[in-house]
């Protein structure tokens, strides 16, 4: 029997864990009484309109550690990527903790804080490049690794008990081009100290091979700017500064002049640059005066590479950009790729740009992008430099952290755990069992307004999308009579649709009983009759709403 009062060492996602996104993991020290907790990460997923329609961001449902947070002792940042920053401006108010970053991450977080009106509420601590932080019980380092954003960490989180390393976001690059190499001395000291557990990164467990180096894309990319007429439009995701420095000075070296299109191009190079980076980027220029260049004399770099319906490229498809167009001649290039879920509107965005004439050419026709993600022979790679007793795969869907703990067998861990998010994690030598499960799940921002997913909107919307709404007014009076014509209104309903309910609720009506009826059965009763109503001549259930006024 475990005493209450001995220390332990947990593990617990909130977020990040059967998913790709939204990564929120915490650690816990102490006893089953009391324990202190650091945060790993504090990310968002981006709602699918299909899926959450009027959702824009999603995040972890964090009040289990809300209710504990006079024991949070702090935020701690591997890199800046949305998924990993995302909701701190809508979760941090719930910890009020101290954040730990690196300055291009903090640049970032500031610009976001500041969006929310929280600057200077929320407290940011920078970490050097390498730096060591210590929190009560817990001793962490910063070690630097490669990714497709500068300043991504791993960090080596030491207790009492034991050394994790949890990687973050992570590859192999031996040129990554901006930023600095994976740090493989300190990991393997590390290996060679004795590591009780890797939390690791698991998005490319099923892929074969190495994931490839921006050094490769940028050769490539200027092969090809280099070969084309007319305009060029390059989508890429903002945050992969490399790739934006690459794509810049191809452009540069082909004649073209550069125009960033998208705040989030803007706000990154800004960034990167109040940083240290990018000191030799090409000069760029407005969108008016890229519009008045000759089109053999131009390159965007252009937001939108998901098919996000507002980013830039979107908008220049469907002709609603105020200042950029592209027609016949001229080329888009995606250098990026399509993450699972996007397919629809990437190639919806496709057609509409191939309805303008425009070529468009992805990493499926020219080398143009690399992942920011370890391949399988990066993994175990990894693995021999840590030589972890545990592997505990996050940062993947179900299947990916399956085959990732698959990998880990095989390369002799001794044990590989599987998690859910919610789920606590003991981490011992020998004996990693999950102990607990706590509340989880999601909150949605929908509009300014942060809802629980299970309160049921986008489920509605959905509905309401696929088969329209009828609502109904009935007028009683004080004893429950009918006294006005109802007032029936119908969106999304087909024509012929309409008069079958409106036949169905007069029936209801003519039949109402007030003296065996009350309010509430009638509502029932002419809710039921127009849904059977529109069902029978349209095989659909609307949503179905009645109101009852009283004069």
């Amino acid at each position: 029997m475990i005493n209450p009062n001995d220390e332990e060492l947990v593990f617990l996602p909130l977020g990040g864990a059967g998913e790709i996104g939204m990564n929120f993991n915490v650690y816990g020290f102490g006893s089953d009484i009391e324990k202190k907790w650091v945060v790993v990460d504090c990310g968002v997923v981006f709602g699918r309109e299909g899926q959450t329609p009027g959702v824009d961001l999603i995040m972890p449902d964090i009040s289990y550690l809300a209710e504990l947070r006079k024991d949070v002792l702090g935020l701690v940042l591997t890199h800046a990527h949305e998924d990993h920053i995302g909701a701190i401006p809508y979760l941090w108010p719930m910890l009020r903790c101290p954040v730990y970053a690196t300055a291009f991450t903090a640049e970032l977080v500031r610009n976001k804080l500041a969006d929310a009106g929280l600057e200077k509420q929320c407290p940011i601590q920078i970490v050097p490049l390498g730096g060591h932080i210590d929190m009560g019980p817990f001793a962490i380092d910063f070690i630097s690794i490669t990714h497709s954003i500068p300043e991504p960490n791993a960090l080596a989180i030491t207790t009492p008990l034991g050394t994790v390393v949890h990687t973050g976001d992570w590859k192999l690059d031996p040129e990554p081009l901006v930023g600095e190499l994976t740090d493989a001395t300190r990991l393997r000291q590390l290996g060679d100290g004795g590591v009780l557990a890797l939390v690791c990164d698991s998005t490319n467990a099923l892929a074969q091979g190495h994931s490839g180096s921006e050094a490769k894309v940028r050769r490539s990319i200027d092969e090809l700017i280099l070969g084309l007429d007319g305009r060029v439009a390059v989508t890429a995701f903002a945050s992969n500064v490399a790739r934006l420095d690459t794509i810049a000075k191809a452009a540069s070296a082909s004649g073209r002049e550069i125009c960033l299109v998208g705040r989030s191009m803007h706000r990154i190079i800004a960034a990167a640059r109040a940083s240290g980076y990018l000191k030799d980027f090409p000069a760029v220029i407005s969108e008016d005066d890229a519009a008045q260049l000759p089109a053999r004399h131009i390159l965007y770099l252009v937001t939108g590479s998901q098919g996000e319906p507002r980013a830039a490229l979107s908008r220049i498809a469907q002709g609603q950009h105020p200042t950029v167009s592209l027609g016949p001649g001229d080329t888009v290039i995606f250098s990026s790729r399509i993450i699972p879920g996007n397919e629809l509107a990437i190639f919806a965005l496709h057609n509409q740009l191939a309805a303008l004439g425009v070529e468009i050419l992805t990493e499926q026709d020219h080398f143009v992008h690399v992942s920011g993600h370890p391949y399988r022979d990066e993994l175990s790679e990894m693995y021999r430099w840590v030589r972890p007793r545990i592997s505990v795969p996050v940062h993947g869907e179900l299947r990916h952290m399956a085959e990732h703990a698959r990998l880990a067998r095989a390369l002799q861990v001794p044990e590989a755990v599987v998690l859910a998010n919610g789920q606590m994690l003991r981490l011992a030598p020998g004996k990693a069992e999950i102990i607990d499960e706590v509340p989880s799940g999601r909150l949605c921002l929908d509009g300014r307004v942060l809802v629980r997913e299970g309160e049921g909107m986008a489920r509605q919307r959905r509905a309401m999308s696929f088969a329209g709404l009828i609502a109904v007014t009935l007028v009683l009076d004080a004893k429950g009579k009918v006294r006005a014509e109802p007032a029936i209104f119908l969106e999304g309903i087909p024509d012929e649709v309409r008069g079958p309910v409106r036949a169905a609720v007069q029936e209801t009506l003519r039949r109402h009983n007030p003296k065996k009826a009350d309010e509430q059965a009638l509502g029932e009763a002419v809710r039921r009759s127009a849904r059977k109503a529109a069902q029978s001549v349209w095989d659909k259930k609307p949503v179905t709403r009645v109101e009852v006024v009283w004069v």
